[in-house]
């Protein structure tokens, strides 16, 4: 029996998916549940597992974008494994360059001729006056695509020779596509605006060497900066709820829970997992749910669950060595905190100049419905809650708010 295997939806408003690599080579045998494919949402990448064991045959290529319901290979489910065959596409990769094949399997060619224009591309290659011959097609089979053309740039005259000057051209994922979409609307759809302040990080800095062994024996994970950042978000957003809130055409929704979405590094780029309910966590528990999620960002298996519906966002980007800068704010959300890079340097407490681990802080913020007096009042509550640990967050008992 031949089985079509067609894109699974990977959540809700998701109507296309691309084929990011496939984990298996035409003609394979492959087992029920093992990943043949890796497809890339605007959200996530994902895995494609085989709905039955089989032979199978691949009706789309690396690179295409394809409709959730689209039918993306066939498993004959009356083949059989070879003997001491494998299933993985670098084991098949192997043996074809050991010992070719007999009756190799014809090779499949594109429907265009390389480097033909589409009838939109043809259009405007005219209007710009450019040869086609002169551009690099990265359709199906070398075809020039519209946006090849747009990018075009007509010859301005004979050139000097300046020797081997290599580039290299290579689509976005559809998740960077997407990311890249979402930021210029960030920027084209909100009234943005940015606040900084500083915090001296030196009382927690304080704590965490002083419990930071207890609190690894205890509870499995570090006691990291991010449990402080979290627990001083979620006071300022309960002190001022319209930073807690995103527009919703005319209308302002308020959220009485805080889901924080943290900006963690992965294989794909930037991630943004969601931490629930932040505001009825410990300290250890934001610490441990923080991880998981950064796990998973960092072996790719985050999932579109993970990274939707939070109400606010922190960014640290300090990590990276950040000194300043001004965090753009993740849609529909109205606000998002950007954490930098800790430095000693100078400032005056009590009238002497004394040496500190002073850290800025960045608020961007939706003009829209978050006025200056909201968002400076935030800033405020979040340096006060970090430069005053033991008492704003902790209510002067560390060890209990610990869990030590």
């Amino acid at each position: 029996m031949i089985l079509e295997m067609k894109v699974p939806s990977p959540g809700e408003s998701i109507t296309e998916v691309e084929i990011a690599q496939w984990l298996v080579v035409d003609g394979d045998y492959v087992e029920k549940d093992q990943a043949i494919a890796e497809v890339d949402s605007d959200k996530a990448t994902l895995e494609l597992p085989a709905e039955v064991s089989g032979t199978i045959t691949l009706k789309a290529e690396e690179g295409d974008a394809v409709e959730v319901g689209a039918v993306v290979c066939l498993i004959d489910t009356e083949g059989e494994a070879k003997a001491g065959a494998t299933t993985t596409a670098s084991s098949a990769a192997t043996e074809a360059v050991e010992s070719a094949p007999k009756n190799p399997a014809p090779e499949q060619t594109s429907i265009y001729a390389s480097q033909t224009p589409s009838p939109a591309a043809r259009k405007i290659i005219a209007e710009k006056g450019v040869d086609a011959a002169s551009i690099q097609g990265t359709g199906r089979g070398g075809r020039i695509t519209k946006e090849d053309a747009v990018k075009a740039v007509p010859s301005m005259g004979t050139q000097p020779d300046w020797g081997d000057r290599g580039q290299d051209r290579s689509k976005l994922s559809m998740l960077r596509r997407k990311v890249a979409e979402r930021l210029v609307a960030a920027k084209n759809e909100t009234a943005m605006l940015t606040t900084f302040n500083e915090a001296d990080m030196a009382p927690i800095f304080d704590l965490r060497i002083k419990y930071k062994d207890n609190f690894l024996e205890k509870h499995g994970v570090k006691l990291g900066f991010m449990s402080f950042f979290t627990k001083a978000v979620v006071r300022a957003l309960e002190l001022y709820p319209d930073v807690n809130s995103m527009m919703d055409g005319d209308y302002k929704i308020s959220y009485e829970y805080c889901d924080i979405s943290v900006a963690v590094s992965g294989p794909k780029g930037l991630m943004v997992p969601v931490v629930r309910n932040a505001e009825t966590l410990s300290f250890a528990g934001i610490e441990q749910e923080i991880g998981r999620l950064a796990v998973k960002a960092r072996d790719g298996k985050i999932t579109v669950d993970d990274m939707t519906g939070g109400t606010f966002t922190i960014s640290n980007g300090g990590v990276f060595g950040s000194m300043l800068s001004t965090p753009i704010i993740n849609p529909p959300q109205s606000g998002i905190l950007g954490m930098h890079n800790i430095i000693e340097r100078p400032v005056a407490v009590d009238g002497k100049v004394v040496i500190r681990p002073m850290m800025y802080l960045a608020l961007s913020y939706d003009h829209r419905i978050i006025d200056g007096r909201e968002s400076v009042g935030f800033l405020v509550a979040v340096k006060e809650a970090l430069e005053d640990p033991l008492n704003i967050l902790m209510d002067g008992d560390a060890k209990k708010a610990l869990e030590l």
